[in-house]
This record gives C-alpha cells, sequence and structure tokens, in this order.
C-alpha cells in the first residue's frame, strides 16, 4: 500500500480558517505537485480530501474525484488520519490532502519518531510504502512544489 500525504498549498491568512483560499502562488504550487502526480500515481488512488477550502482547490488541480474527509480537517490527530486512509491495512494507494501539523506528526509516527513532528511545505508531498510482508513504512519520496 502507498499512503501520500499532500499538504494544501499556499493560502490567503484570514478568518474563518476553513474559508481560507488558495492564493495565486499557492494554484501555481497546486498544479506542478498535480502534473507530477498526474505522472506518477498508479491508477484509481482513493483521495480523502479536509473540507477546508484550500484543500480542497489544492486537490482540484489534480481531480474532482475526491472524497471529503472531516476526520482529517484542520487538528486532525494522527490516529483519525491513519484510520481515514485505513492505513495499513488497505491495499492500493490512498492520497491524503491536509494540514500541518498533523501531516507532519503523522509522517514522524511512519517513521517511528515519537511525538515529534516534521515540518512538511506548503503543497509538498510525502510519499510512503508499505510492503505486505512486513509492518514497516518505507518513505519513498518528499518533494516540494519549488523542486517541479
Amino acid at each position: 500500500m502507498d499512503l501520500i500525504l499532500w499538504r494544501h498549498a499556499e493560502a490567503e491568512d484570514g478568518i474563518p480558517d476553513h474559508a481560507r483560499e488558495l492564493t495565486a502562488k499557492g494554484h501555481k504550487q497546486a498544479a506542478k505537485v498535480a502534473a507530477f502526480l498526474r505522472l506518477h500515481l498508479p491508477a484509481e488512488p482513493r483521495i480523502l480530501v479536509s473540507p477546508a477550502t484550500r484543500t480542497r482547490q489544492t486537490a482540484s488541480a489534480l481531480t474532482d474525484n475526491f472524497t471529503l474527509a472531516p476526520t482529517i480537517a484542520p487538528g486532525a490527530s494522527v490516529e483519525a488520519v491513519l484510520q481515514a486512509g485505513r492505513w495499513p491495512q488497505a491495499g492500493g494507494t490512498v492520497l491524503l490532502v491536509g494540514h500541518q501539523p498533523t501531516l507532519g506528526e503523522v509522517a514522524a509516527h511512519l517513521l517511528g519518531c515519537g511525538g515529534n513532528a516534521f515540518s512538511i511545505k506548503k503543497g509538498a508531498l510525502w510519499w510512503f510504502s508499505q510492503r505486505e510482508d512486513t509492518s514497516q513504512a518505507t518513505l519513498r519520496l518528499v518533494i516540494a512544489p519549488d523542486f517541479l
């Protein structure tokens, strides 16, 4: 199974938080990462997206075929995110479009870094894989939009 964490692209400041939209730079970031994903995503991934406007806009750069997942909204727990993605039980590929610091906490958990968290850049991808014969996650790729 592959688990891909995609942090939303750059968004405007403001309140309410859930209604913040992507900036012009954010739209460009999302488009770059979406183009990369089109080349590398396996067929028919499950795509789960936080209901916040900025995450929906980020995911829409790739496809409109995604599922809103309130359990990965801002402030979600590591456990809620992993349960939403059915990691590691489900097969195939799941792409989660979400927020910091939760995605950084999920990455740290998968890499066995305890209660620490990684800082995931806006618009960046962290791609994990798990072989069927092991419970260990492997970090396959980390890439930010400015490298694409």
